[in-house]
């Protein structure tokens, strides 16, 4: 098997690359962060590089790419602490509406390729515990159209975002909804990493159906956001324990550098033996999406087991490396340590996938062929 990066592949990492160096420094994170969290700015210049797009059919006027062109970008803003919903906004919500009638495709896509239009999921329930069957809110068909009752909580970019996909109960299953947000209460609030979120609530909103096959649709999109949740935390982590090491070279004990303890040197061994693991599921997770579902789910839960085990490792070890400067507002590595923190739960927490790990492996006894 391949491993190499194709030439395009290649080129979209650099380019990603030059505009975090040069647009988004920690500098401009925090001050956004101060602000609120707020992140609009932040994606419409991703959209100026066409990344908003970057899943979206040529039809539609998107760059059409697929999920390893998606995991590049993922972990070079991860490494940047890119502070942008573009995973819920550009990967997620897309792949959902390409399942949509052609009316609703060409009204909503050629606007999010552009970054015109921001759409996310609203999936999470306060009662869910990440179970995607688990679907409180309701919808019902009127003379008027669907109508939609409910609550979602910690919809990623809410008071933000132009429209949300809705999962909902009607009288035959789980469907799939576009609400947009003047038909909704939203009340947003910042997050732990610095980011921002909000409790979505419907009233009899108006609603459009997207597909029927609610459950299945929305269980694809979810691994696709394991998916990109992954390729962020790899390039997180691996910057991450680059300040480390560089921090470990340059602070001096008793006259010497911190890295010639050999404790301490294999404790970062130890940090980085944890970040290939994570790479190698990351990329594991990213090859699978294409699988049929019951493959895919299984390995996209594996892939977010071994992640959430080394994004946690990775981020308490590299802040203990550093001392008290790793835990303060003003340092770079604490800020990492968040956003790795808040990843862990993204899609799912470490636990919730043990147990789908688990479940899917009672036929087998653990053994695959």
């Amino acid at each position: 098997m391949n491993f190499d990066f194709s030439d395009d592949q290649t080129s979209l990492r650099e380019a990603v690359s030059r505009w975090v160096d040069k647009g988004f420094a920690f500098e401009r994170r925090h001050a956004l962060t101060k602000a609120g969290g707020f992140s609009r700015e932040v994606y419409a210049e991703l959209a100026e590089l066409g990344l908003a797009g970057l899943v979206i059919d040529p039809a539609h006027d998107g760059m059409g790419f697929g999920p390893v062109e998606a995991m590049v970008v993922m972990e070079e803003l991860g490494k940047g602490l890119v502070h942008a919903p573009y995973a819920a906004a550009a990967l997620v919500a897309p792949s959902i509406l390409a399942t949509g009638p052609a009316e609703l495709q060409a009204a909503w896509l050629p606007r999010m390729a552009t970054g015109e239009a921001l759409v996310v999921l609203a999936h999470q329930e306060r009662a869910a515990r990440y179970r995607t069957e688990q679907v409180a809110t309701r919808a019902a068909e009127t003379p008027e159209g669907w109508r939609l009752d409910g609550h979602k909580s910690v919809v990623p970019a809410a008071d933000e975002a132009d429209a949300f996909i809705v999962p909902a109960h009607s009288a035959h299953g789980i469907r799939l909804f576009l609400v947009e947000r003047a038909a909704a209460q939203v009340r947003g609030y910042p997050t732990q990493d610095g980011a921002r979120a909000g409790e979505v609530a419907l009233s009899q909103a108006p609603a459009q159906l997207i597909t029927a096959d609610g459950l299945l649709v929305l269980e694809r999109a979810i691994d696709i956001g394991i998916a990109a949740s992954c390729a962020e935390g790899v390039g997180l982590m691996e910057r991450l324990t680059a300040m480390t090491a560089d921090y470990l070279n340059t602070r001096k004990q008793f006259g010497v550098a911190l890295s010639s303890f050999q404790a301490l040197r294999h404790r970062l061994a130890d940090v980085k033996m944890q970040l290939e693991l994570a790479r190698s599921m990351s990329y594991f997770a990213s090859m699978k999406l294409g699988e049929a579902a019951a493959v895919r789910r299984r390995a996209l839960s594996q892939a977010k087991v071994q992640l959430g085990q080394s994004m946690r490792f990775v981020g308490q070890q590299c802040v203990q490396l550093h001392g008290g400067i790793g835990v303060t507002d003003e340092y770079a590595g604490s800020h990492y340590f968040k956003r790795l923190t808040m990843l862990e739960m993204a899609y799912g927490d470490t636990q919730h996938h043990l147990g789908e790990v688990s479940s899917r492996m009672l036929d087998t006894a653990g053994v695959f062929a």
